[in-house]
């Protein structure tokens, strides 16, 4: 889609459509010769409560009025979602150039919000699927935001970070057997070559054993798709010599290994590389926005499958520093992964560390798909990743390290546990392994296992939702 500001009002644009936002106790700002749609706010047809729409036609246009709710309560998240319902009407309604009337007196988050809920409201995922029915084609082609001010700035902005969000779904809406460990490095690679300032290299199987990753090594042998490291570097213009770290777990297919998985759910198993794409997309939007940052993304990808060769309960496999991991649950695969990957994002001169991952079901009990889980061992570091969530509008809720919660994942015959003899604080837990890797290295985890896929937002459908890519570009941009 693409997105354009303009000072011009909203009859003087190309539009067909246009949506204004009313906020409670207030009136329509500009209204029509005739005044049709004030007529229509005083007939009660339309309203003023949030995400209440009516659609009328006057001056030859189609309007969109759309309740705004409270001034006070109205944030970048209301307007993502508002705009989404507002892009859902007008496409039923076949519209090809929306133009939002940008509310009065609202700050640059409300105009982005506006990009981001359209956009992301305006992704399908139909690669696999014939357009057979008319309705199917239908879509809005340009959005305009219409503002007294120039709202260029936030506006490019969001569509650029919208846009890789959508990229991101798409990957992780690909199926496995198409997008494999060595597809997703390719598609890293071809990022690499196109855009300025990102750097892409590859290890393949033989050199992620070579490089003594044991643990990253072990999840992938059970598999006849080999595995991929993916490490991507970005330095953008005026850039200070300071390395933010962000580590992705790419299990492109995770059926459990040994330790199998319930058939029922198995499917969806197609999303535990989300956290992988999250990295790869959100780098690709800093270098389009010539962010001036330094970023370093380390990205395993693998498939977990039950092989002939495929590693067993009870191995121990040793990682990449050394430390010896027994496998107690060859499921607690994406933990193993990201061990190898902190260790070695730490050896390549990351001062500062995120990882984001699928990582563990303990979370979606915990938290739903609302939040997503934040643990850090860096208060610094912690607060500036809750300050971007809130930003972005993706969630964090943090809960707690301890010494004790350390203890658990102790191994009986290694140093550590995959999986911890106790079924309890299981998102705790697999975080307390990754901080033993991490060390005294500024680090925080994002367990995204119940954000990853199926969001319930207004701008959101089922399949991927690219959660984690606005909100790392924000604290790459912001903190």
């Amino acid at each position: 889609m693409n997105v354009r500001a303009t000072t011009e009002s909203p009859l003087s644009t190309e539009a067909d459509t246009i949506v204004i936002g009313v906020f409670e106790s207030e009136n329509i700002a500009h209204d029509v010769p005739d005044a049709a749609l004030q007529a229509l706010l005083d007939s009660g047809e339309a309203r003023r409560a949030f995400k209440r729409l009516a659609v009328t036609h006057a001056a030859g246009r189609r309007w969109i009025i759309a309740g705004l709710g409270e001034r006070g309560a109205f944030d970048a998240e209301r307007a993502r979602a508002v705009s989404a319902l507002a892009h859902g009407r007008a496409r039923e309604l076949g519209a090809v150039t929306l133009c939002w009337e940008v509310p009065h007196h609202v700050a640059d988050p409300i105009v982005a919000g506006i990009v981001e809920g359209t956009l992301l409201h305006a992704y399908r995922f139909d690669r696999y699927k014939p357009t057979t029915e008319p309705d199917e084609s239908r879509s809005v082609a340009t959005l305009l935001l219409s503002a007294h001010h120039d709202v260029s700035g936030p506006a490019e902005v969001a569509a650029v970070i919208a846009e890789a969000q959508n990229r991101a779904r798409d990957l992780a809406n690909t199926p496995a057997n198409d997008l494999t460990p060595a597809v997703l490095a390719e598609y890293a690679e071809g990022m690499g070559r196109t855009l300025d300032g990102v750097t892409v290299a590859v290890l393949d199987e033989a050199a992620i054993r070579d490089a003594g990753m044991g643990a990253f090594a072990a999840v992938a042998q059970g598999s006849a798709q080999e595995a991929r490291l993916i490490r991507i570097a970005y330095a953008g213009p005026g850039a200070g010599e300071a390395v933010l770290g962000l580590i992705g777990k790419a299990v492109t297919f995770d059926s459990g290994g040994l330790s199998l998985k319930p058939a029922a759910s198995m499917a969806e198993m197609k999303f535990d590389m989300c956290g992988g794409a999250a990295v790869i997309e959100a780098i690709g939007a800093l270098a389009r926005l010539a962010a001036p940052v330094r970023v370093l993304g380390v990205i395993g990808a693998t498939e977990n499958l039950p092989g002939d060769t495929a590693v067993k309960p009870g191995d121990i496999v040793t990682a990449i520093d050394g430390t010896t991991i027994e496998v107690n649950n060859t499921d607690a695969e994406g933990r193993m992964v990201l061990a190898d990957c902190i260790a070695y994002a730490i050896r390549a001169g990351a001062g500062r560390l995120v990882d984001i991952a699928t990582l563990t079901g303990g979370i979606v009990v915990a938290l739903g798909s609302v939040h997503a889980g934040l643990l850090s061992n860096d208060e610094d570091l912690a607060a500036a990743v809750t300050a971007a969530a809130e930003r972005s509008g993706e969630l964090v809720w943090r809960l707690p390290l301890h010494r004790e919660y350390a203890e658990m994942v102790k191994g009986r015959y290694a140093q550590l546990t995959n999986l911890t003899e106790r079924r309890e604080a299981s998102s705790i837990t697999a975080a307390e392994f990754l901080h033993h890797f991490a060390g005294e290295t500024p680090w925080a985890h994002l367990d995204i296992a119940g954000t990853a896929w199926n969001g319930r937002r207004p701008y959101l459908d089922k399949g991927g939702t690219g959660w984690g890519v606005r909100l790392l570009v924000d604290l790459l941009r912001q903190g």
